[in-house]
């Protein structure tokens, strides 16, 4: 959908006569106690980016949108820093989790490294929104050119994010239908290791454990230990 930033009172009235469903707050407005109340009076959902800010000044803002009428559950954060191109070792990603734990809020990330890793990482670790400046050509005059993505690099960019997306899964830890077929050719059963006649005594002289794994699990090797055959085997036949 349509998205545009405002930086005065002038622009979001603007903005909100126009139909504006969501409202970026940057990061530079977010000390603005009388711009903040104003978006905050609209009820409309919010993206707010802290660059520059500590956790205090994101708290201080967040009452200041909740307490003028914007629902919490509306708003998403965005940990940012505001350097273009910001350096790998001042991303400081981790502190975006610390958003979402201290204020239970949707987060995101609003990036101006180079390239497309760190908000491939940011989607792995959890953010929901991503914010990144897009150009025709990085060449071009101007302060965001040089931090901005290409057509190319935007596309990549999607797709390493729809991959990851796809990625995290569930929570859940439990064989996956792709690897499933795997599970009676990697794993392994107990087999004779040796020639045994029924009603010997099964022991670790002549059992071993082999592939493949629709026999007995080697689990049950001290079950299976010590008890008695119940027919011949052959050398590696399954027990």
């Amino acid at each position: 959908m349509f998205l545009s930033t405002p930086f005065d009172h002038d622009s979001i009235e603007l903005l909100n006569g126009l139909g504006l469903e969501i409202f970026k707050i940057p990061s530079g407005e977010i000390t603005n106690l009388p711009y903040l109340r104003h978006i905050g009076n609209l009820n409309k959902k919010v993206i707010l980016s802290t660059g520059m800010a500590d956790i205090g000044e994101i708290e201080d803002a967040l009452d200041i949108l909740i307490e003028a009428g914007t629902q919490k559950e509306n708003i998403t954060v965005l940990h940012a820093n505001t350097m273009y191109p910001t350096p790998m070792e001042d991303v400081n990603l981790i502190a975006m989790v610390t958003i979402a734990n201290t204020f239970d809020i949707a987060y995101g990330y609003s990036d101006h490294t180079l390239g497309i890793e760190v908000p491939t990482a940011a989607v792995a670790m959890g953010a929901s929104c991503i914010e990144k400046h897009f150009t025709l050509d990085k060449t071009m005059e101007g302060p965001d050119h040089k931090a901005s993505l290409e057509p190319y690099e935007l596309k990549a960019m999607v797709s390493a994010i729809r991959n990851i997306e796809l990625a995290l899964g569930s929570s859940v830890k439990k064989p996956s239908k792709s690897e499933t077929p795997n599970i009676q050719i990697a794993r392994k059963s107990i087999v004779a290791k040796s020639a045994i006649k029924k009603g010997d005594l099964l022991s670790e002289t002549n059992l071993t454990i082999k592939r493949p794994g629709n026999g007995i699990s080697p689990m049950r090797w001290d079950e299976i230990v010590g008890s008695v055959a119940i027919q011949d085997y052959k050398e590696d036949e399954l027990i």
